[in-house]
Parts: structure tokens; C-alpha cells; sequence
């Protein structure tokens, strides 16, 4: 069984991810509470402050004295990348360790995921021309237009990437341009990289149509908790939408019903569909990550309790 060492620095490290609105928080907590286990976050957007029902942020409660990393760390004017994930991750899995504790990443992210595991270096380099002309592209004919070049070079790219997604599509473009292979086959042969963690890799999962029936039903909790006021509350302290914080999947929709360009009734349905397919690209990614065990909930007539027994026994 995996667990921390009594005395040193280990490598030891437990990952609990899947599509969001699956259940990934609860589970989490349960097995951290198990294990005498620290959380590390690995979602894109819990990082932020004053965006906690969009990114449906785990609150103090439900933390049950868990201590969490990397949420409400940054303002929603700061950028964060992978690179700077990595960095903040293994400083925390450094003081986890210190302090003789499993670490627990949690969370859907799987670009975030994959560069700890592995060690990716994702760390952006200067900016060439030719990405400045990628960024003119998208600005001037949108970003479905940029997302559409790069289908042509990269399907597999487009099944995992957000057409939203400019920073990312933009260097999947500029890597092809620059070496002529797809940014999706390099992916795929970091992901062969040996890991440097001794790990365990849960992906938690159920039918797609109970999936999405839960991602519509937690929409609609959010919108009744007040999605809609604190994003005004947040367009009240000068965070726009330019901001990438802000075309976050509950943000960028409310703010166009804000200020005017849809109504309330089409901002949640797009909400909800791109909350869905968001979710899809989600378990693409993580169809393609090696040493993966998964963990379908209808396997367990979707008992906490047995879910939990069935993580504990595989560490």
C-alpha cells in the first residue's frame, strides 16, 4: 500500500481527478481524512480569489480541517499557466513531505497534472512572430477561426483544446509551423515519459448521461447561490473580460448577459452546453494517460463508502 514514510523526503503522491460536476471533491476528502493526507489543487480556476460559486470552490466546511493548497492563492488580474502550477505544486508536495504527509492532487485539469507527473517543462518562451500573427488572426477574425486552422494540421489537438483556448491553440499552431510535427503526437510521447512520483492514478467516472444530467442540476445550484451576482460583483471591482480569469466557464457567459449581448436564457444554455463538452475533452485527455485506474461509480451502485474501499485498496 502506498503510504508516507516515517522518516525523509519521498516521492509517494496520490491523484484523484475525472470531468467535472463527477464528484471528485467528496471522494477526496473522504480518502484525505483516510490517510492523514494534504490536498493540492489542480484546477485552473479555484486558484483565483472572490470566484468561489463559478468554480464551484470547496468552502472551510466541507474541508472537514483538511489543509488545501493552491486555492484562493492569486487575484483574477494575475495569469496562471502550467508552468507556474508546476512551480506552486511541487513547493507544497516539498512541505507535505517535510511535514511526513501524503499528498492528494485533486482535480480536472489534466494538463496541469501531466506536467507534475512527468516533469513537462512548459515554460513559455519569447513570444515570436509568428504567434504575434496567430494572436492578430484570432483578434481580428475570431477564435473559432484560429481553432479552425489548426483542425486542419492537428485534429487529435482540437478533441482536448478549447477553440477559447487562444494561448494554447496558438502554440499548438506555432509548434507545428516551427518543427512541421503535431503539438498532439509531442504530447503524446511526454506522456511515455517514466513518472518521477511513486503514484497512484484515479480518474472517477459515470454514464455520460447521468454526467450531464448533474453538470445541468449544478448550473442551475449556481445560479441559485448567486453566479449572476458575484459576477457582477466582480465586473464591480474592475475585472473585465479580456482577463483570462474571466473567460473561465460560468464568467465569460454571465458577463455577455450582463452586458447585453445574449439573453439570461441563452447565457445558461451555453453555459450548460459548453460545461458539457468541456467535461467530454475532459475524459479524452484522460483516456490517453498511461497507468490510469478508473473508477465507475454504477460498478459501486454509487455508495460512497464502497467507492472510497475500492481507492484505499488499490494504493
Amino acid at each position: 500500500m502506498i503510504k508516507a514514510e516515517n522518516t525523509g523526503y519521498n516521492r509517494k503522491l496520490i491523484i484523484i481527478t475525472g470531468p467535472t460536476g463527477v464528484g471528485k471533491t467528496g471522494l477526496s476528502i473522504k480518502t484525505a481524512l483516510a490517510l492523514n493526507a494534504e490536498i493540492i489543487s489542480a484546477d485552473s480556476m479555484q486558484v483565483y480569489k472572490y470566484m468561489d460559486i463559478g468554480t464551484a470552490k470547496i468552502n472551510k466546511e466541507e474541508m472537514k480541517g483538511i489543509k488545501h493548497h493552491l486555492i484562493d492563492t492569486i487575484s483574477p488580474q494575475e495569469e496562471y499557466n502550467v508552468s507556474r502550477f508546476k512551480e506552486d505544486a511541487q513547493a507544497a508536495l516539498k512541505e507535505i513531505y517535510a511535514r511526513k504527509k501524503l499528498p492528494i492532487i485533486v482535480g480536472g485539469t489534466g494538463f496541469y497534472i501531466q506536467a507534475l507527473l512527468y516533469d513537462i517543462d512548459f515554460t513559455d518562451r519569447a513570444q515570436t512572430s509568428y504567434r504575434k500573427e496567430l494572436l492578430d488572426i484570432a483578434k481580428l477574425k475570431g477564435n473559432e477561426f484560429l481553432f479552425d486552422m489548426l483542425r486542419k494540421c492537428d485534429p487529435k489537438a482540437c478533441e482536448y483544446l478549447h477553440f477559447n483556448d487562444v494561448a494554447r491553440v496558438s502554440r499548438a499552431l506555432e509548434f507545428y509551423h516551427e518543427t512541421g510535427r503535431k503539438i498532439s503526437e509531442h504530447n503524446k510521447e511526454e506522456r511515455l515519459k517514466s513518472s518521477q512520483y511513486d503514484h497512484r492514478f484515479f480518474v472517477l467516472n459515470e454514464p455520460r448521461e447521468i454526467l450531464y444530467d448533474s453538470i445541468n442540476k449544478r448550473v442551475d445550484k449556481m445560479l441559485e447561490e448567486g453566479l449572476v451576482e458575484e459576477v457582477i460583483k466582480l465586473k464591480n471591482m474592475g475585472f473585465t473580460k479580456e482577463l483570462t480569469a474571466m473567460k473561465g466557464l460560468g464568467y465569460k457567459e454571465i458577463l455577455s448577459y450582463l452586458e447585453g449581448e445574449i439573453s439570461y436564457d441563452e447565457a445558461v444554455y451555453i453555459l450548460k452546453r459548453d460545461t458539457r463538452h468541456f467535461a467530454k475533452r475532459q475524459l479524452t485527455w484522460f483516456k490517453r494517460e498511461r497507468d490510469v485506474i478508473w473508477i465507475n461509480k454504477e460498478e459501486y451502485d454509487y455508495d460512497e463508502e464502497r467507492i472510497l474501499k475500492a481507492v484505499l485498496a488499490k494504493l
